[in-house]
Order: C-alpha cells, then sequence, then structure tokens
C-alpha cells in the first residue's frame, strides 16, 4: 500500500456556491452567454474523468489478468502519460490564466480558489507517485513480470485516488467556475 495524500471528500462549502443557484448545471448548455471557450474548457474536464477511468480499468485488467501485460504495459504508457501531461497543462493554465480571470471578475471566487488550488496541490503529488509506479511496473513487466504484477496494485491504488479526486475537484471547479462566467458574460 502506498502512502497518498489525503483527498478532500468534503463539497465546496455553500457559501462558495451562491450563484450556483441563480446559474444551476442544466442550465448551462442552453445560456446565451454559454460560449464555446467555457464547451471546450468542461470538454477538457470531461476527457480527464475518461482518461482516469481508462488507466484505472486498464490496470484492473491485468491485475485480473485478462490484459496482455505488454498491451497492459503499453496502454498504461500511452493513457497514464496523457492523463498526467494533460492534467498538468490544464491545471498550470488554471492557475495562471483561467482563475486569475475569474477572481477578478468576482471575489466570490477566491475563496472557492483557496480549495481548488489545494486539491491541484494533492493532485500533484498524486500525480508523481503514480508515474513513479507506473514507469516502475513498464519495466518490470519486461524483466520481472511476477513482480511487476504484485507492484501494480499500488499503480491501481494511485488510479483510483486520482478519479476520486478528479470527481470531487471537477464537479466543484464547474459549479463554482461556470456561474461565474455565466453571470459576468466571461470568455467570449
Amino acid at each position: 500500500m502506498t502512502d497518498l495524500t489525503p483527498i478532500r471528500t468534503t463539497p465546496m462549502p455553500e457559501a462558495m456556491r451562491l450563484l450556483f443557484t441563480d446559474y444551476p448545471r442544466d442550465s448551462w448548455a442552453t445560456h446565451p452567454n454559454f460560449k464555446r471557450a467555457t464547451e471546450q474548457w468542461l470538454r477538457a474536464h470531461q476527457s480527464f474523468r475518461q482518461l482516469a477511468e481508462v488507466t484505472r480499468t486498464e490496470t484492473e485488467a491485468y491485475l485480473g489478468k485478462t490484459r496482455d501485460p505488454d498491451d497492459y504495459a503499453g496502454r498504461l504508457s500511452i493513457y497514464g502519460n496523457l492523463l498526467v501531461r494533460n492534467l498538468q497543462g490544464h491545471h498550470h493554465w488554471e492557475d495562471h490564466s483561467y482563475f486569475p480571470e475569474l477572481s477578478g471578475a468576482d471575489p466570490r471566487f477566491d475563496a472557492g480558489l483557496e480549495i481548488l488550488e489545494k486539491d491541484h496541490e494533492a493532485l500533484d503529488g498524486i500525480l508523481e507517485g503514480f508515474v513513479n509506479a507506473s514507469n516502475r511496473v513498464i519495466k518490470l513487466i519486461h524483466l520481472d513480470e511476477a513482480q511487476a504484477r504484485d507492484e501494480a496494485g499500488g499503480v491501481h491504488e494511485m488510479a483510483v485516488s486520482i478519479e476520486q479526486l478528479l470527481d470531487r475537484h471537477l464537479a466543484d471547479e464547474e459549479d463554482l467556475a461556470v456561474p461565474i462566467i455565466l453571470h459576468h458574460k466571461l470568455r467570449g
């Protein structure tokens, strides 16, 4: 078992979701201020959810001996790399461009932003462990497949943690940011 960074399990405080009652999720796509940039941002989030699921299910298939070791190594390399690199780039962009824009438009975003930034820090730690464990398992598949299978449990544990963190974090991020975007007519 690996030592993982604690994942926030509590929802965003209600005070951080004041605009959410005026702009519920099911109304976003049809709102006149819902622009392509926001749609693309939400699609990026969906792709992260899918990649996290793929890394978990591929590892489960390998552990369950329904995925060939070499096939698993290739898939873990491709999908794990896509997940990590895209998440890191996305969060860098959010921290340096997107979030400052939202903060400038609505100071209510700032308190929620502190929570989201802590999530980013936790995710960075989990991703680092995931990369190290995944790279080790990929190498071991070619050197000692039995040991690789033993250590793939740690990769699975981290993949589950990534999925759990993303589930909580992305939903909260969306529920905080999109109402501000719609309310202030941003990103158009």
